[in-house]
Parts: C-alpha cells; sequence; structure tokens
C-alpha cells in the first residue's frame, strides 16, 4: 500500500506531500507545491539531527491549512521520545509553514533542524517525467532566504523561501541551531512566495504578514460567509449534514481567479484538473446553481471572454466554440502542446446556453442573458455550421491536432472510451447519443432566450423548429427497438455503436426521449448491468469493453449519476431516481472526507464497499457539486416564474429533510421533505 497523500488547496495553489509534511518527487503522483500548473517546489524535507520524522497525528483544520505532530526516530521508540514537532502548513497566494520543536525533558537540549528545499519547476502535464531545467540558485544567510529561479525568455518562475528565525542558508536548504530550555519551545515561521513573470503572468510575491492575515482572518471569513450564503440542511439522516458541508467547503476551496481576471470560477480538480475546464465548470454551476449561484455568472462571462473566434487547428478552434480547458504552463506558454486555450470538447458550446438558460431561470437575472447574446448566439451558430461534420445534422467531434489533440472529445474523453459492446471502436467523427441531446436542450433553451431577452422571435421559431427535427431524427436513428435503448453513437456513416452505456440518462436529462420510451430507459439505467448499488456504471457489464476499474468502461461517476437522476425524475420516475440518489450519498458517506471523481464499478454486494480507484482526483468540483444536484432532484426542486416549486421523493430512509434559504428570483425559500409532524431539531449553522 501507498502511503496516505495529505494535501492542502486555496483555489489552483495546492500543495501535497506525504503522511508528515515531506516532499520528495514522485514519478507516480503530483507531489510538490504548485500553481498555476507550475511546481514551485519539488523538495521540501524536515528533520531534527539528520533523522527523519514519524507521524503521531494530523489536524486537518480547513481545506486551505493542517498541522503535523510528528517525532524523530522510528515506530519501535518514537512514543517516548523527548522531542516533538509540530508542522502547521497552509497554503494562499503563497506557501507558509510553521515549525515549532517542543523539548518535553527537564533539562536544555540542544538540535539541528535541517528543512532540504528545492524546486525542478516542472510543468504540471509532464511531473511523471520532468525533463531538467536550469534553476538559478541564490543562498543568503544574512537576509535568511533562499531564491531559485528559473527564467527561458520571457517565462520566468522563482521560489523566494525566508525565515523568521536566524539560519544557515545553503543552495539546498536551510539549518537551524537551536538550544531550547527545560519543558520548553523554538519556532520560526517558513513564508515561501511563488512569482510569477512573463506574458500574461503577474508577481504574486507576498509578504508573511500579509499571508498570515489572509488565512487568519480573510480566509476564514470568506469560508464563513460562503457557508452561510448557502442553503441550511437540516436533516434526520446521521451524518448528512456534515457531507452537505464538506460538499460545500470542498468547493469553495476550488475556486480561484485566473490571470488578468477579477471574478473567481471554479476550477476541476485535484490533481490534473487544477485548472480553468470549460466541462468541469458548466456542469458544477449547473450542479450548484440552487445552492451557491454566485459561481455562474462569473463562469459564463469567463468562457465568453474566450470563446473561439477564429479557424485554428493546433488549439481545435472555431468561431462560436466554448473551450476545453485554460492552462498557464510552460509547454502552453511555447506551444509545445495545445493547451494554454483548448477548444477540443463538443460538449462545452451546447451547454453553455444550457448554462446561461438554466441560470435566468433561478435567478432572474435578464440583464445577463441580453449582455452575453452574441456569445450564446455564437454557441448556437457554432451546433449547425462547425459541429456538423458530416451534414447529417448530428453533432460530431474529430480532433484536428492529430499529435496532441484529445481523441474522444465528449465526457467520456478517454481514448478507449467510445466503444461498441464487441469492443469494435467507431471512425471518426462520431456523433455520441449525448451530445444530440445537449444540442437539442440548447436549441429549445436558445429559443426561450431569443423570444423572452432578445426580441428575435423569428430566431425563436427557427431554433423551436431545428430542435423538433432533431429530435425526430435522432429517435429515429440512435434508438435500438432490438435491445430498447439508444445507441452510444453513430459512425460517420450512420451506423449505430451498440454500447449499452450511462450516456443514455443524459438523454433523460435533456428532454429528447419520447414518453413512450422513457420507462425502457429507465429499466435499462437501475437494472443489474448498469446499477451497481453504488451508483449508474459508465458501461454495462456483459458487453467485451466492460471493465470496473475503467474509467469510461464500467466505473461510476457521481457527476454522471447526478444528471442521470435529475433526467430520471423529470420523466417522473422517482423511485429510480431515489435508488441512484441513496447510492451516491451512502457512498459519499461511507468513504467520508471530499466525494471522489469516480469509484470502481463492482456489485456493492460483491465488495460491500466502495473500491478507490488511485486515477480518481479527489476532491473534485463536480463530485461535490453532484451531492448539492442530488439533494435537489430529491426536493424536487425547479423554479417556476417567480416561485420556487418543491416536490420531494426521498429515498427509503432518509427521514425528514429542510432546507432553508434557498436563494434565487424569489429572495430565499425553505423546502421540506419527510414527516413534518414532528418538530425538526434545531441546527446552527457549521462553519
Amino acid at each position: 500500500m501507498r502511503q496516505e497523500l495529505v494535501h492542502v488547496i486555496a483555489g489552483n495553489a495546492f500543495a501535497i506531500s506525504d503522511a508528515q509534511g515531506d516532499i520528495e518527487v514522485d514519478p507516480h503522483a503530483p507531489v510538490g507545491l504548485f500553481s498555476f500548473d507550475t511546481r514551485f517546489l519539488s523538495h521540501w524535507v524536515l528533520s531534527i539531527d539528520g533523522e527523519r520524522l514519524n507521524a503521531l497525528s494530523r489536524d486537518d483544520m480547513t481545506y486551505f491549512e493542517t498541522r503535523f505532530f510528528l517525532v524523530p526516530g522510528t515506530a519501535s521508540h518514537y512514543v517516548d521520545a523527548d522531542v516533538s514537532i509540530i508542522r502547521h502548513r497552509s497554503v494562499h497566494d503563497c506557501f507558509h509553514e510553521k515549525i515549532t520543536v517542543l523539548n518535553h525533558s527537564s533539562e536544555h537540549a540542544e538540535f539541528s533542524v535541517r528543512v532540504e528545499m528545492g524546486s525542478d519547476f516542472a510543468d504540471i502535464v509532464e511531473v511523471g517525467d520532468p525533463r531538467r531545467r536550469d534553476v538559478r540558485i541564490e543562498a543568503d544567510s544574512a537576509r535568511h532566504q533562499l531564491v531559485l529561479r528559473y527564467e527561458r525568455q520571457r517565462f520566468v518562475r522563482e521560489t523566494t523561501v525566508s525565515s523568521t528565525a536566524p539560519v544557515e542558508v545553503d543552495e539546498k536548504g536551510m539549518t537551524f541551531r537551536i538550544r531550547i530550555p527545560p519543558e520548553g519551545q523554538w519556532e520560526t515561521d517558513l513564508h515561501l512566495a511563488m512569482i510569477i513573470r512573463g506574458e500574461g503572468g503577474q508577481d504574486m510575491r507576498a509578504s508573511l504578514e500579509s499571508h498570515q492575515k489572509a488565512v487568519r482572518g480573510g480566509m476564514r471569513e470568506d469560508l464563513a460567509a460562503w457557508l452561510d450564503r448557502a442553503p441550511q440542511l437540516v436533516s434526520e439522516r446521521a451524518g448528512l449534514e456534515e457531507t452537505y458541508q464538506g460538499s460545500l467547503a470542498t468547493l469553495a476551496a476550488l475556486r480561484y481567479r485566473p490571470l488578468s481576471y477579477g471574478e473567481r470560477v471554479p476550477v476541476g480538480g485535484l490533481p490534473w484538473a487544477m485548472a480553468f475546464c470549460g466541462r468541469d465548470s458548466i456542469i458544477t454551476c449547473l450542479q450548484s446553481v440552487a445552492f451557491t449561484p454566485e459561481l455562474t455568472p462569473a463562469t459564463l462571462r469567463m468562457l465568453a471572454l474566450l470563446q473561439g473566434g477564429q479557424l485554428d487547428d493546433d488549439r481545435e478552434e472555431e468561431p462560436g466554440k466554448i473551450l476545453a480547458q485554460l492552462r498557464y504552463g510552460e509547454s502552453a506558454a511555447f506551444a509545445e502542446r495545445p493547451s494554454a486555450i483548448y477548444f477540443g470538447a463538443a460538449d462545452t458550446t451546447p451547454l453553455f446556453v444550457v448554462l446561461l438558460d438554466e441560470y435566468e431561470r433561478w435567478s432572474g437575472d435578464a440583464d445577463l442573458v441580453r449582455e452575453l447574446r452574441h456569445p450564446a448566439r455564437m454557441a448556437l451558430d457554432w451546433i449547425d455550421e462547425y459541429g456538423d461534420l458530416t451534414g447529417d445534422g448530428y453533432l460530431r467531434y474529430q480532433r484536428r491536432n492529430e499529435r496532441h489533440g484529445t481523441i474522444n472529445q465528449s465526457w467520456k474523453d478517454s481514448s478507449d472510451a467510445i466503444a461498441a459492446g464487441n469492443g469494435q471502436q467507431p471512425a471518426f467523427p462520431r456523433a455520441t447519443c449525448e451530445l444530440q441531446g445537449y444540442a437539442y436542450d440548447a436549441k429549445r433553451r436558445g429559443a426561450r432566450l431569443a423570444r423572452q431577452f432578445w426580441d428575435d422571435p423569428g430566431y425563436a421559431d427557427r431554433l423551436e423548429r431545428e430542435a423538433a427535427a432533431l429530435k425526430e431524427r435522432f429517435n429515429r436513428d440512435f434508438w435500438l427497438p432490438q435491445h430498447e435503448y439508444y445507441a452510444l453513437a453513430l459512425d460517420p456513416y450512420g451506423e449505430p455503436v451498440d454500447a449499452l452505456s450511462s450516456n443514455i440518462g443524459h438523454l433523460l436529462w435533456s428532454g429528447i426521449v419520447p414518453d413512450d420510451r422513457a420507462e425502457a430507459i429507465a429499466e435499462h439505467l437501475l437494472g443489474p448491468r448498469l446499477f451497481s448499488g453504488w451508483g449508474v456504471r459508465t458501461y454495462a457489464t456483459g458487453q467485451r469493453p466492460y471493465n470496473p476499474v475503467g474509467s469510461h468502461l464500467g466505473a461510476v461517476w457521481p457527476s454522471d449519476n447526478a444528471l442521470i437522476a435529475a433526467g430520471l425524475r423529470h420523466y417522473r420516475f422517482d423511485t429510480h431516481a431515489a435508488r441512484i440518489a441513496a447510492g451516491i450519498f451512502d457512498m459519499a458517506q461511507t468513504l467520508g472526507g471530499a466525494v471522489p471523481e469516480l469509484i470502481a464499478g463492482y456489485d456493492r454486494s460483491t465488495t460491500k464497499y466502495p473500491v478507490q480507484l488511485p486515477s480518481a482526483g479527489r476532491p473534485q468540483s463536480w463530485s461535490s457539486g453532484a451531492l448539492l444536484m442530488l439533494l435537489g432532484t430529491m426536493l424536487g426542486l425547479r423554479p417556476t416564474g417567480d416561485n420556487l416549486l418543491v416536490n420531494p421523493a426521498l429515498p427509503r430512509g432518509f427521514g425528514r429533510l429542510e432546507l432553508l434559504d434557498i436563494p434565487g428570483r424569489w429572495g430565499r425559500s425553505d423546502a421540506y421533505a419527510g414527516d413534518r409532524s414532528t418538530n425538526p431539531r434545531p441546527r446552527p449553522r457549521l462553519h
């Protein structure tokens, strides 16, 4: 078993270490201190008199700070150690570590405290095999400072470590020669500033004083205000309130300000998606609009700002297309990978329109709809002008960057994700079924926006006709009557890819399924081939490519399941939706902590415990958002004009449920579910 990894996060700055707080390069994990896709610290090891330390315990105080309680030596004798060490670590725009050494003996004690330091300034996309960089090092004992600097033309990254205590500084770290009185203690503050310079960059240097002020005051106050603005949950189900609060805190942790942009938007999640990812951000906003609506306007404006405006094969950019991801690392800066602004996704563009409409329904923010009229219309135009690659009226994808482009440009974006039941992979361009549902939904929603806010009824009529034609065409070409479900995709010749997959649940969410076919879809989703007991698998058992540990070929994703459950309730399959919600909440509460990106697709009856996968990111914005969406689905929350409709359908055993102060165009409203004959127990807000 690999040793536990520990992280602290603030926006897209994060530090990952071992259980003792030490950082050493690991080719299998992004261990280190990262910000804006660069590793600013790759080596950070604490020792006392040449001895490494072992952990007694850890206190994870908030998402941005933790404390390690350590002693020197091995497990055979450290319990009786006369000295112990506390590392209090926090991250903001900078990284801070307070080291406290406690002398537990009745005599003076002298120690040599050593912190080894180093940085390889690796781009996060290459941490498995970082290339060698020439790092300039300046050691200054007089100023208690070590400076590590990497420069490539105008791309400059710098790490500056300073200490509040006198210290001997060399090119590999800092050494403290200390003397502690009986039962006394010694401490120092180590402050690490991350400096970014270059095109589009900024100086992120901050003083120790400003960092401590931000962490002790501003960040805690910001978290408390974030939790206070969200609805309050009161539940009879044990642990559900804590799980809910944890999801809100995770979303708070995963907000960041992109360079040259003043508002905070959600990043995808730890460790590989600590960047602005179009799909992740849109889905997260859709999931959380009833709980934390402030994420959505900033996300929509950022996506509109970066919307495609030209044809660029390398970045897969097209006019009107919404980006897939935004990166700041070295490989992006020098176009070694098309990730600085990359557009290789076919679903982000229709989902942009879906989110804009959904946000207005909840918020009543007509001004934002009018402000984003042009980007929204460009997105709708893109669906037909550039998304229809074969002229058959279906939204398709095929990468144009053959070297580095994403192969599958739907939400199931692993290279082997789109395969028939016999394992055969279709030719390109591919039209996956859920993309057609998104396009249908975007056209219908765009028609509403055009008619009500853009004063263009002719355009609205056209979109409605196109949506109706797409629905008819889709139900003719994708439906597999012998199986009674929809094909996973069509190949470029119109032949169906006959796999049974979770994608069909997204079709319920988008509304493209006729009522007379919805029951068959619902039964497949909750049948034994797709439903594991924890949730719906991405790919059904009994097919050759099925693999319970395959990300998109059998694993269970909370984000996937949240959309499916919402779709089931849309078609009034309340019991089916409740089973999915119960399974995902059981998984989240069994594992504890942040909700993982995915779990293995083994039958719950077989494993009895949700099996985590090493490849799964944790925490993830759209996994935490999934719990919020499932909660809203169980309560049946839906904006209707200036009112909030509540139509609960809870799983068995959930008891009484109250969600108080739900924000929206109505101001604040409450939702209740379960037996209301008893008085609710009072609950203070948890911060």
